[in-house]
Order: structure tokens, then C-alpha cells, then sequence
């Protein structure tokens, strides 16, 4: 435990700071086991998982109760741990169970609370969401990481979206307002393949977006302030046909959140 600690602890400091990034992904893969579920690495007590599959409009969930643990949920086709480098993998393809509000399928972890209830934060306070991963494959764009609205009013938007395209281009979406569009800000290159890190910040009306240690400031419109939040990680595909054997496929080798 004391190890998977100062590794965590490891990553927080090196992704603020953007120096020795090498050596924490060396880390995590050398403290990923690829012999357990996706819990048995990472804490999914704090997650509940919605996959591509289930009754139209209505997708399968996983509890945090069913993610946790070495034993843990797993599922072979969307959901799992790759045997050879223990990162938790997550595959959405294009035709897939979506949402009512979407039309793109996902396999994705939603933020959760301690007691199994679903997160729901206000915007003062310091909240903190960072990801080392790399992205197998994708067709044309998948998002990896939200800051979703929650409860407040009637929109069910993410504040903030942060897209990973096939030519390698990441872009944060910035929700303008709550019933508005998003603006895009292109915020490097990262080949398909190779890994990166992310850090999504919120602190009252300021947010950050860090890429490899480069970051970037924006400010939260008055207009979000009644709404609480929560946070999303994996994969949230942005195309859909009717394949089932494309999609976007990505891997997680350290996954955290923090609230102060």
C-alpha cells in the first residue's frame, strides 16, 4: 500500500511540475499487475462504468461495488486488463448502447462517492482528475476525460471535454454556457500509440488543463455556478456507424482524483 501511495503521490507531483515523466510511466507499468481485474491496480470505489452494450437508451452499468478489488468486474470485449502491461483498457466501438442525450457509445468510469452515491461537487473548492495513458486506436475522435454537469438545473453537458483525434491532435471543449456549444482549444500532439498525461483542474471559477506538464488556464462563465459537477475517464467515442470493429480503444496506466 505504502508503495502504490508514493507512486501516486509521484505522478500528482511530476505531471505539475512536467519533469521525469518517463521515469513515473516506467513506474506505473512496473506496479501495474496484469494478472488482476482493472481493480485490483486502481481504486474503483470511487467509479461506476457504463459500457456500449445493455437496452436502448438504457446502457449497462457496473457499481463501484462490482469494480473494486483484484476480483473485480472485467469484460473481455470492453472492460479489462491488458495481460501485458497491466494498464486498464477500455473499448467503445462505433455501434454500441448509447445514452438518451447521445449518439456516440462509450466505456467509460463515472466519478462516484464514497457511500456508492453518484458525485456531485460544487465548483469552490479544489478538484483534481489526472490520467497516464495512450490511445490505440481511434477513427476519427474519442474523449478521455470530463468534467460533466451535474445536478442545478437542466443541462446535462460537460463543462469541459478533453478530445483526443486520430491524427494525434488533443483539444480541451470548453462548454461557453450551459445551453451553448463548446469552443475547442488545440492543446499539442501526441502520436497514436504513445503515452501521455493529463491533469483536469477546477478551483471555484478557474479551470487548468495540463498535457504533459504544459498548462493552460481558463475561466468559468458565471453562468455554470448553480450546477455541481462530477468527473469522467475512458472511453467516449466520437463517431458512430454501424461497425462494430471500429471504435477507440485506450489504456489507462494511472488514474487519480483529488478533492480539497
Amino acid at each position: 500500500m505504502r508503495k502504490r501511495t508514493l507512486l501516486v503521490a509521484a505522478l500528482s507531483t511530476v505531471v505539475a511540475g512536467g519533469l521525469g515523466l518517463l521515469g513515473v510511466q516506467n513506474a506505473h507499468a512496473a506496479a501495474l499487475n496484469p494478472d488482476v481485474a482493472p481493480g485490483g491496480n486502481f481504486n474503483l470505489s470511487a467509479w461506476s462504468l457504463q459500457l456500449p452494450i445493455g437496452s436502448p437508451g438504457s446502457p449497462e452499468t457496473i457499481s463501484p461495488a462490482r469494480l473494486k478489488g483484484a476480483n473485480g468486474y472485467t469484460n473481455p470485449a470492453y472492460f479489462w486488463t491488458d495481460k501485458n502491461d497491466g494498464s486498464m483498457t477500455f473499448w467503445a466501438p462505433e455501434k454500441g448502447v448509447t445514452t438518451p442525450n447521445s449518439n456516440y457509445a462509450r466505456s467509460e468510469l463515472r466519478e462516484m462517492n464514497a457511500n456508492g452515491s453518484a458525485a456531485d461537487w460544487a465548483l469552490a473548492g479544489n478538484h483534481t482528475l489526472s490520467a497516464d495513458l495512450r490511445i490505440v486506436s481511434v477513427t476519427k475522435n474519442v474523449a478521455v476525460g470530463q468534467v460533466k454537469l451535474g445536478t442545478g438545473g437542466t443541462s446535462t453537458k460537460p463543462l469541459l471535454e478533453l478530445y483526443y483525434r486520430a491524427n494525434g491532435d488533443i483539444y480541451l471543449g470548453q462548454q461557453r454556457s450551459p445551453t451553448d456549444g463548446q469552443t475547442l482549444h488545440k492543446l499539442g500532439n501526441v502520436p497514436l500509440g504513445q503515452r501521455w498525461t493529463y491533469v483536469i483542474n477546477v478551483s471555484g471559477n478557474k479551470a487548468s488543463l495540463t498535457i504533459n506538464g504544459a498548462r493552460t488556464n481558463y475561466t468559468i462563465p458565471a453562468s455554470f455556478n448553480p450546477y455541481k459537477q462530477y468527473f469522467k475517464a475512458g472511453s467516449y467515442n466520437q463517431s458512430s456507424s454501424d461497425s462494430t470493429t471500429n471504435g477507440a480503444k485506450v489504456k489507462f496506466y494511472g488514474l487519480t482524483i483529488q478533492h480539497n
